[in-house]
Parts: C-alpha cells; sequence; structure tokens
C-alpha cells in the first residue's frame, strides 16, 4: 500500500498527516492565519517519528498549491520540493478546493452543487463548484462580490470553506446549506486525494502554485535607490 506524507500551510491552517496502508498513522492540525513557516517542518518531524517512516521510505509527498496567502503558499511548496530533492521522493500539488471538497461525504452534496468557498483575505471569494460525484464544475476562480450572481450555479446550494459564511451573506434571496466543520484545508484529506491519484513509477509534475490573484507588489520608484 502507498505511504504518503501530505501538508498544508496555503491558508489559514497548518496541518501535517503521514498516511500509510490507507490509514492516517500520524496527523497534526493546527488553525491559524500566520505563522505556518515556523510550525510546519516541526510537525512534519513529528508525523514521520509517531508514523516511524523515514522520508526515503514514502512513495509520494504532497501539497496544497492554493488558492491562498502568497507566503503560506510559497512555504508549502517550496518545503514538498526541497524535501522531494532531498529524498528523491515525488511530489504531488493539491488544490485546496479540492481538499476542503474531500472533506464531505459524497451523500452531503446529493441534489445540490457544491461551491467551495476561500478567504482571499480581501472584498474578492475564491470559489469552485463541484457536482455531486465530486467532479469540479470548470475551474476555481476569483470572483469579486459584483460578480457572484452571475458567477454562483443556480438550484440548492451546499457551502463549505472558511468564506462560505460571508458568501452566504453576499447571496440575498438565496438559501444554501452549511457543510458542517471549519472548512480548512486539512492534510489528512490531502493525502488521502494524494493515495488516489498514485500509481506505481508515478513522476508527477512538481507543485506549482495556483494563484488566482496577482501578488500585492509596489514599484520601485524611478530612480529610487538601490
Amino acid at each position: 500500500m502507498v505511504s504518503v506524507l501530505a501538508f498544508d500551510t496555503a491558508g489559514n491552517g497548518c496541518s501535517a498527516a503521514l498516511l500509510r496502508d490507507g490509514k492516517i498513522a500520524a496527523h497534526r492540525f493546527a488553525a491559524m492565519a500566520r505563522g505556518q513557516s515556523e510550525q510546519i517542518l516541526p510537525m512534519i518531524d513529528t508525523v514521520l517519528g509517531e508514523a516511524g517512516v523515514a522520508i526515503t521510505a514514502l512513495d509520494l509527498i504532497a501539497v496544497t498549491v492554493g488558492p491562498g496567502a502568497f507566503t503560506g503558499l510559497r512555504i508549502g511548496i517550496a518545503a514538498a520540493r526541497g524535501l522531494a530533492l532531498a529524498s528523491g521522493v515525488p511530489a504531488l500539488g493539491i488544490t485546496s478546493f479540492a481538499a476542503v471538497a474531500a472533506q464531505l461525504p459524497r451523500a452531503a452534496c446529493a441534489g445540490r452543487v457544491l461551491v467551495v468557498a476561500l478567504d482571499s483575505r480581501r472584498a474578492e471569494f475564491y470559489l469552485q463548484a463541484f457536482g455531486a460525484d465530486g467532479v469540479a464544475l470548470g475551474e476555481g476562480a476569483l470572483v469579486a462580490p459584483a460578480d457572484l450572481a452571475a458567477w454562483v450555479p443556480t438550484g440548492p446550494l451546499l457551502l463549505a470553506g472558511d468564506a462560505a459564511a460571508t458568501l452566504a451573506a453576499a447571496l440575498p434571496g438565496r438559501r444554501p446549506e452549511f457543510a458542517p466543520g471549519p472548512g480548512i484545508a486539512d492534510a489528512a484529506d490531502i493525502a488521502r486525494l494524494a493515495a488516489a491519484a498514485w500509481r506505481p513509477g508515478l513522476r508527477p509534475v512538481p507543485p506549482r502554485p495556483l494563484y488566482l490573484r496577482a501578488p500585492d507588489t509596489t514599484a520601485a520608484r524611478q530612480g529610487a535607490a538601490r
């Protein structure tokens, strides 16, 4: 059976998990908006130690690739690439949308469209819709409040993600239901998704960030000292 180390630093949480033989052998999770850079490597070390698995014995390393906070994304992806390079274990990227959607049993989505709404830390929403079969209905998007009525599917809705309540408040006239839980990506779900995607000899494309929004930068003033 496949052994997967998974971790997340992309959003409002920090987590690491080790899946072995179809079961989560070790797991750590903490809700946090900042500070993942100090927490993630000790978490990884802890779950590897608790599971008694050397990193070189893994089949796969999995990490969330966003969307999420720019700093968090860079932390997680850099850690995954570094560990993969050092160990020779392939690394795989999982979107934050897929990680949150995976927290729900299929039965919970019956007869409804699932919309995963993630905190962009701005007025806009990170959104992706999923059918009752768990398949994404199009790509994820950064959606402004003025565009929500046109973007959000008609019919019964189930909302998940850490921006679900904010999204519901921005949809007057709709009465969506809310998925249980905090709606923050968790490494345990990421590990299961990665294990389902794994095949012997798999050499996935190295994880790359899914930003959806351009970085906040300030252009240097012409003639400014360097």
